[in-house]
Parts: structure tokens; sequence; C-alpha cells
């Protein structure tokens, strides 16, 4: 076997074995503090909710376990059986090498590796989190947000395929570094684009109604020097009781969404500390700095890709007889997470310390840490959320802070 497919086995088995570990040790500290509440939030749970957010832990523990599992399999399946190279040749002698071909073949090979993981969708809504309470949507409308998504997926993402693929021909050995800022335009596209004509596709948004609560949350808004004439309200309700409130958009098309189960759930002073919150992220330049990592990761990305079709026993080690830059971008595709999941700890360490700055600023704006740590307390109780997680899984997989890591911090004079 070629070395490349050892190094790939290696670090396949090596993600799975992390992946299980930081589950069964996550599952192992819930067990370990089930017993009881934990004295810092003896006055935030009662008994029967606590119980309840330690078997929600557990439950999606081991469901993860096994979607770790079924995924390593998945992909195993996909990169060493031999059917992408037998199904590209098949493609090749219908429909020819052109880059729409190539284009096509890629979201044809995309939609198909979706479909094997139906089941356990179904199952982590219909089921896991039906069983807690959480679930809303129905079936049909299960079905039809996979329809929609599908057509996205075509509509957007063959255009841009077909134009990443010609910039090779047109533009030669630098045209990776095109494609990169192809890329880069496009997600700023996009951040306009999402929220005003995708985002609706799936939600009905509405913009907050007039009353107390819009009034104190323009006035929080005011009080920041964060012009904004609507606060829109998403019917996140109809799938799911989680809720949550986002910051999208900027200039002029800028917009805060909040999830119709977060008014349900917080008081108005609540209500003005996430608020402040969100606003926070915006005024600390939270997201251009994440929007430039992006851009830096996605460069080395399309560098990357842009040297491989100059590696031909790279191709020929999975099945493939001849480089091309669309069983490039595949490979590239399904092999980057494996390199992705060691990197999550480094990512999640600056999403954590947007988070504290965040949650900084909406104690000044506020006046104290009363609301927010309120608001975050309320919210982690709603949610069932694991108040005690192992240190390491929350490395991993925590793009927040731990309720009790937020409480401290904005806590602190």
């Amino acid at each position: 076997m070629p070395p490349i497919l050892w190094l790939v086995v290696l670090c396949l088995s090596a993600r799975l074995v992390v992946q299980l570990a930081l589950s069964v040790l996550n599952s192992r500290e819930a067990r370990r503090n089930r017993g009881s509440i934990p004295p810092a939030f003896a006055a935030l749970v009662t008994p029967g909710e606590y119980e309840r957010s330690i078997d929600y832990t557990l439950a999606k523990g081991r469901f993860a376990r096994v979607e770790h599992v079924f995924d390593a399999v998945l992909l195993a399946l996909v990169l060493f059986s031999g059917v992408l190279p037998v199904a590209w040749e098949v493609w090749w002698d219908m429909l020819g090498g052109a880059a729409w071909s190539g284009a096509l073949f890629l979201v044809a090979v995309t939609a198909a590796l979706s479909v094997p993981n139906l089941p356990l969708e179904w199952w982590a809504q219909f089921r896991l989190e039906e069983r807690f309470g959480f679930n809303r949507s129905t079936l049909r409308l299960w079905w039809t947000d996979k329809l929609k998504g599908a057509v996205l997926g075509v509509v957007i993402g063959f255009p841009l395929l077909w134009l990443l693929i010609n910039l090779v021909g047109w533009i030669g050995a630098w045209w990776w570094l095109a494609g990169w800022g192809v890329l880069f335009l496009f997600q700023i596209v996009m951040i306009v684009v999402y929220p005003m004509w995708i985002l609706p596709w799936f939600n009905k948004l509405e913009p907050l109604a007039d009353g107390e609560v819009r009034d104190r949350l323009l006035a929080v808004a005011q009080r920041a020097r964060f012009p904004t004439s609507t606060i829109q309200v998403m019917d996140g309700s109809k799938r799911s009781a989680h809720s949550n409130a986002f910051f999208t958009g900027f200039g002029r098309f800028r917009r805060i969404v909040l999830f119709d189960t977060l008014l349900e759930q917080l008081s108005p002073e609540e209500l003005e500390a996430v608020l402040a919150h969100e606003i926070g992220h915006y005024k600390l330049g939270h997201i251009p700095r994440m929007l430039a990592l992006s851009a830096v990761s996605s460069l080395g990305a399309f560098a990357l890709i842009g040297w491989l079709p100059s590696q031909p026993e790279f191709f020929h080690a999975f099945g493939f007889a001849e480089p091309s830059i669309a069983i490039a971008f595949l490979l590239f595709s399904l092999l980057a997470g494996l390199v992705g999941f060691w990197l999550a700890p480094l990512t999640n360490l600056l999403s954590r310390k947007h988070e504290y700055e965040a949650d900084a600023f909406a104690r000044e704006l506020t006046g104290g840490p009363g609301a927010i740590v309120a608001a975050l307390r309320r919210l982690s109780r709603k949610n069932l959320a694991n108040l005690t997680p192992h240190r390491a899984f929350s490395a991993f997989y925590y793009s927040h802070p731990t309720l009790a890591e937020r409480e401290a911090a904005v806590s602190r004079p």
C-alpha cells in the first residue's frame, strides 16, 4: 500500500480513537458528578432538572460514539474501496472532462455521500431530541429542509465549482490564488445574501413587535452606538425548543436575530444582556477577525489544492489514473477533516476569547454582571446544558466557555 494511504489510515484511526476517548471521558465525568449538584449551581437547577441534564449529556455521548464510528467507516470505504475512481471513469466516459462535468461530479458525489447519514440525522431529531422535549419539527418539515438544502447546493455550489475549475485553464499555474480570491469574495457576498434571501427560505423572520421589550432593546443598541431600526425574530420554535441569538451581515445589511424561544424564556433584563453580548461581537471586531482567519486558512487550502495536480502519485494512490483538479478538490474535501479535527482546540480558544470579551461588553453596557449571568444561567437550564464537561472534551468541542467559566470571568472586578 502506498505511503500516503498508510498515513491516511493512521490519521483516520488516531482521530477515531481520540474522538471515542473524549466522549467516554465526558460521559464518565457526567456520571461522576451525578450524585449531587455542584455547589456553584445548587440554586440554578432542581435535582430533577440536573438529573435530566446528565441523562441528556449521556444520551448525546452514546449517539456521538455511533456517529464517530459510522463516519470513520464510511470515509474508509469511500477512500479505499475504489468506488470513487470507478465512478469518475464512468462519469468521464459519459460526459467528458469539461469544467461543468467536473463541477457536476463533485455536486453529485457530495449529494450521494449525504444519503448514508440521513438515518442518523433522523434519529438525532426524532428520537434523541424528541425524548428530551426539544424536537418540534415534523417529518414533512425535516424532508422539506433536506430538499431545500439540496437545491441550494446545486444552485450555489455548481456555478462556484465550475468557475474555480475553469480558472485552471484561464490563468494557469497561479489559478489557485485567483480561486482563493473568488472564494473570499463569495464569503463576503454570502454574509449579505444569507440573511436577506436564504435564511427566509427556511424560517420566517419578523421585526420584533412594538412594546416594552422592543423599546428596551433599541435603547441598549443606542447606548452602544449601534444604529439599528429593527431587531428580527425568527421562528426557531417550529424545529426545536433550543434557543439562540446571532448577529449577521455588516454595514447597513447587519442584522440581529433572536429566536422566538429566546423571547419566551428570558426576562426583559436578560434579553438586554443577550443583545448587548451580540452587539459586543460587532463592536469589538470579532467578525472581521474570524473572516481574516478563514481567509488565511482557505489560502493555505487553495495553495495545497493547486500543488496536488503536480503530484500524480497522490492520485495513483487512491486509484485515479490521471491528476485532475476536480478530483483534487474532492480528495481535499474528504481528507481535510483529518487535519481540521486537531486544530479545533486552537480555533475554539479564539472563539472563547471572543465570548469572554462580548460578555464583558454586555456587563459594562447593562451596568454589571447580574443580567448577563442570569441570562446564561437560564439558557443553560432551559437547554439542559452539561454543567460539568470534561476539560479535554470541552477543549475540542466547545466553541463557548462553560457556564462556570463565563460566570467567573464576567464577575471579576
